[in-house]
């Protein structure tokens, strides 16, 4: 690994417009120094536009972008070919050939070409499979015989492989089990290069240096991990938040002061008409004295307007710095009683897992296992969406998943029309009130759901499910954190908050399970 001065990686007076001409970075710069870096921010604050600009698969406008070191990215969406080995895939396909013509006795110049100073290429390789928990056997296989988690893996293990000294991770925990998790984490920590890793998953940013935090198109550092910046970012809302408070105070105070102003101005107008008419001067005194009088009462006035422009503006410089994102509703429609059975089941599954299963009352519930072990399989069938191979499936109260997809709206329809499809016998009103409370307000409950942010659109899911009629008193939430930001999986942990019924939940995350407050676990196989 070679050595790179910092800043790793520099953003000079960056600018990126989107293809309709809107700007998403003006002027931007930024420095990733040496050291582990986590950068978050809401779904479109341009999270990935900046590590494509990073990395260099997308060109600024203007200015420059340059990288100290050997730059490796792992993009959240790895394109692959399902017939290309893994060998190839890693770069050491050549190597291995050559190696294995010298074994069976060629001893041409070209061979020895091939191999160069890499006579332990094959070695090295099963070395970064094992530290990224991997077998060595894969290297003879096909990708597409992966898992998507092990396609993740690899990627990294390729990284590693290749002597990075910058690495860029968007989202490597999305598709990972909890041991292969446990794997990067072990990367992540003994990283000794510059390292930016994009990510909601909060045990990896916890793992930080520390946090960069993108918003409105600019960029905000906060020293630590994930648990220093949450209470940095707390601190700083409380703040704003009291700042408000005391702004909408002064603003109120200058308006009772312009009020009183407004009065003694009047009380002084009519008491000076009455002194010039009993004192006899004439209408030319008289018209003098007015016009004095409104003079300085137009004074008065300026005065009195300035102080209260200054207040609206300090008020609306509060209310900017503080953020409402926080989830707030009450779902008393979600109750079960204690003892209530929820559902029973003994069944096998259509990848042939037995199941059985019961739960009582508002259980909440995990549901664990590696990757392919059958916990989407379970969810979907207990939503009826699939039927169990045999065996019986007896759900006894009204149910809802949420899939990974968040592809139960329709794309061509808006939010309110969604919700309607889910609540037909609810009324306009309470329609617009419900989604207020997931923070879809005004015209943005009319838009068609195309059109939303990755934000809005999970949150609208969320409002769909939660405010259905009947309401859902079992919720079957598959991997619900995988492709949320931040700020949506604190709403998910919000919402849930409020929600009474029984819940069986299928994640990796365990800081979302602790959140949820699951009471038990089932383990799958």
């Amino acid at each position: 690994m070679s050595t790179f001065h910092s800043p790793a990686v520099r953003l000079s007076a960056v600018d990126f417009a989107w293809p309709d001409g809107t700007p998403l970075f003006e002027r931007l710069d930024l420095e990733i120094p040496a050291g582990r870096t986590g950068l978050v921010g809401s779904n479109g604050s341009g999270k990935s536009t900046l590590v494509r600009l990073l990395v260099g698969a997308l060109l600024p406008d203007h200015g420059s972008v340059a990288a100290h070191g050997r730059l490796g990215h792992l993009p959240q969406d790895l394109t692959q070919r399902s017939d290309e080995w893994v060998d190839v895939h890693l770069g050491i396909d050549g190597v291995r050939r050559a190696l294995a013509a010298l074994e069976a006795g060629d001893a041409s110049e070209a061979v020895y070409d091939a191999i160069g100073d890499r006579w332990d290429v094959e070695q090295r390789a099963e070395a970064q499979l094992a530290r990224v928990g991997l077998p060595a056997g894969v290297i003879d296989r096909r990708l597409g015989e992966l898992s998507g988690g092990e396609v993740v893996q690899l990627g990294l293990a390729r990284l590693l492989l290749d002597g990075c000294d910058i690495l860029v991770l968007d989202e490597p925990t999305n598709n990972l089990d909890r041991a292969a998790r446990e794997r990067l984490y072990d990367v992540v920590s003994g990283w000794a290069g510059a390292l930016l890793v994009v990510s909601h998953d909060r045990d990896l940013l916890e793992r930080m240096d520390r946090i960069a935090e993108l918003h409105n198109g600019e960029v905000r550092w906060f020293g630590g991990g994930f648990s220093s910046y949450v209470a940095q970012r707390d601190a700083e809302l409380a703040a704003a938040e009291q700042a408000v408070v005391s702004a909408r105070q002064e603003l109120r105070r200058r308006r009772t002061e312009r009020r009183a102003a407004e009065r003694a101005i009047a009380q002084r107008r009519r008491v000076g008409d009455r002194s010039a008419r009993a004192g006899g001067l004439g209408r030319a005194e008289i018209n003098f004295q007015r016009n004095r009088s409104e003079r300085s009462a137009a004074s008065a006035r300026h005065v009195h307007d300035a102080r209260m422009s200054a207040a609206r503006e300090r008020l609306d410089a509060a209310e900017s710095r503080v953020r409402d994102d926080q989830i707030r509703v009450d779902l008393p429609q979600t109750a079960v009683p204690g003892r209530r059975e929820v559902l029973r089941t003994d069944a096998v599954l259509r990848n042939g897992l037995q199941v059985t299963l019961r739960l009582d009352g508002p259980e909440r519930v995990a549901v664990v296992g590696a990757n392919g072990s059958g916990k989407s399989t379970l969810l979907h069938t207990l939503a009826g969406t699939i039927a169990p191979r045999s065996g019986t499936v007896d759900v006894k109260v009204p149910v809802r998943l949420l899939p990974q997809r968040l592809d139960i709206l329709d794309d061509d329809l808006s939010v309110v029309e969604n919700l309607r499809r889910f609540a037909p016998d609810a009324a306009p009103r309470t329609v617009h009130a419900g989604l207020a409370r997931f923070l879809i307000r005004a015209a943005a409950a009319d838009r068609p759901v195309h059109s939303l942010s990755g934000g809005e659109r999970f949150r609208a899911t969320l409002a769909a499910l939660l405010l259905a009629d009947p309401a859902p008193q079992l919720l079957l939430l598959d991997e619900p954190t995988n492709s949320l930001d931040l700020a949506s999986t604190t709403q998910l942990v919000s919402a849930l908050t409020s929600y009474r019924g029984a819940l069986l939940v299928a994640s990796h995350d365990e800081r979302f399970l602790a959140d949820v407050g699951i009471e038990r676990r089932i383990q799958l196989r």
